[in-house]
């Protein structure tokens, strides 16, 4: 009876924390949700060992993937791994996961599990192996923010692609047009003057008012040093930080600074195309959005700036790590040390890094390689080549105020109010801020109870 409890509690998780998914996704973006490749099955084979399987929602890390274990197999005749990489869509290959877990049977040796959905994965006692051993050779070297997300009693279960430093997009071209430089931005205020200023001298927009998705929010509580639930997990979407937060973003719409984007946040692909038309000249997100100028706005290249993002006070922190997905070996794993010593190679050491920066336009976690100029000064790197600033200027500048919006149990819940009633209540009905934000922190407890 307990067991069957369990499932029905964590079916409701895994339902409600999809349709929040837009918030805290970061590795794959739009994709993660339908990717798959042309047979569902990428293999890498060794010549020794026993037929292992990792799950992953993308194919690009499938293919990440591959190449690093051809690399480590070289590296390691003696502990070569034989790996058969299986694409699956998002919610299937989670849903599958959890239940392979909770059953005992069925799971594979290594899978890709989103930050949205870590959650549910560490409740009770987590069918993950810890990753401690493996991870201290590099536990002085990465940002601590990014192992924190994947922990529990201190046991580290899933090492992530990136860090997702929050930062400030500028196209230079469009805001030079109209006397604006983005250097002297430094504040909200800045900003709002800014954003009114680009209104009235180009009746365009400057800034974005998200309403599907919270990462302007979950920066501005984290510049504030707050968070969506307390020190015990329980919700607070109606605290004093919160209220400032989208009291200052709703003030910035009535100014003109900021207005509602098709798609409701940037990371679509309906906004992506407004971006690329000129129609918003500010994108506040992750370094991994990267990416996205690349593959929706290759024709903009050199017109892009990437500086730290604004806050309310001098001396706040200016950036906050978001989205993500933790590598994690199950319990029932065949050959598990070698699989993590592989897993720690892949994504920690320098080897590693390189290739998240370089195929997947990442910011690694390992802060080693921030300074290593033949990866940060790369003219031939296409994300170095593209933007107008050099991305590792950036995250160099920013690298000790990264901060962290903590992922719990109570978060997919928060994710699915703010991101379907909340924010759009707030930014297109234009309801009361905090009359908004108590219904929400009432919703969420009765969810929760």
């Amino acid at each position: 009876m307990k067991s069957v409890k369990i499932l029905k509690k964590l079916a409701t998780a895994v339902v409600t924390t999809t349709l929040a998914a837009s918030m805290l996704i970061g590795c794959g973006g739009n994709t993660a949700s339908t990717s798959s490749s042309n047979d569902g099955k990428k293999d890498a084979a060794s010549n020794s060992g026993d037929q292992l399987e990792m799950w992953t929602f993308v194919d690009m890390h499938a293919t990440f993937f591959q190449k690093m274990l051809d690399k480590w197999n070289q590296k390691n005749p003696d502990k070569k791994l034989n790996i058969k990489f299986t694409v699956l869509p998002y919610d299937d290959m989670h849903n599958k996961l959890q239940s392979a877990l909770l059953s005992g049977q069925g799971a594979p040796d290594v899978a890709d599990v989103e930050v949205g959905k870590f959650p549910n994965f560490l409740k009770g006692d987590p069918q993950f192996e810890p990753l401690d051993d493996v991870f201290v050779p590099y536990k002085d070297k990465v940002v601590k923010s990014r192992v924190e997300l994947y922990s529990k009693d201190n046991h580290v279960y899933g090492f992530d692609y990136h860090v997702g430093a929050t930062v400030a997009y500028y196209n230079t071209e469009l805001l030079e047009k109209a006397g604006i430089d983005y250097k002297t931005i430094v504040t909200w205020d800045d900003f709002k003057k800014a954003g009114a200023k680009y209104y009235a001298a180009t009746g365009k927009n400057f800034g974005t008012a998200d309403t599907s998705a919270a990462w302007q929010t979950s920066l501005m509580l984290a510049e504030q040093k707050s968070d969506y639930t307390d020190a015990n997990g329980k919700p607070q979407l109606n605290s004093p930080q919160m209220v400032k937060a989208l009291t200052t973003l709703r003030d910035m719409q009535d100014a003109h600074a900021i207005a509602t984007i098709p798609g409701g946040q940037p990371d679509t692909t309906d906004a992506e195309g407004a971006i690329n038309n000129g129609d918003y000249a500010v994108v506040i997100k992750a370094m991994w959005y990267m990416s996205r100028f690349l593959q929706y706005m290759p024709d903009q290249a050199g017109k892009w700036a990437i500086a730290p993002a604004p806050v309310f006070e001098k001396g706040q922190p200016r950036s906050v790590g978001l989205g993500g997905t933790g590598t994690v070996v199950t319990k029932t794993a065949k050959n598990k040390q070698n699989l993590k010593e592989f897993i720690a190679y892949a994504k920690l050491s320098e080897d590693g890094e390189r290739a998240i920066w370089d195929d997947l336009g990442f910011d690694p976690i390992n802060t080693d390689l921030w300074n290593d100029k033949t990866l940060t000064q790369n003219k031939d790197n296409k994300f170095i080549k593209y933007f107008k600033t050099n991305p590792f200027d950036t995250l160099n500048e920013i690298k000790n105020e990264i901060s962290l919006i903590k992922s719990n149990q109570a978060m997919p819940s928060i994710n699915n109010v703010l991101c379907t009633v909340t924010l759009n209540s707030i930014f297109e009905d234009k309801k009361d801020i905090k009359q908004a934000l108590d219904e929400a922190q009432q919703q969420v407890e009765n969810e929760l109870k």
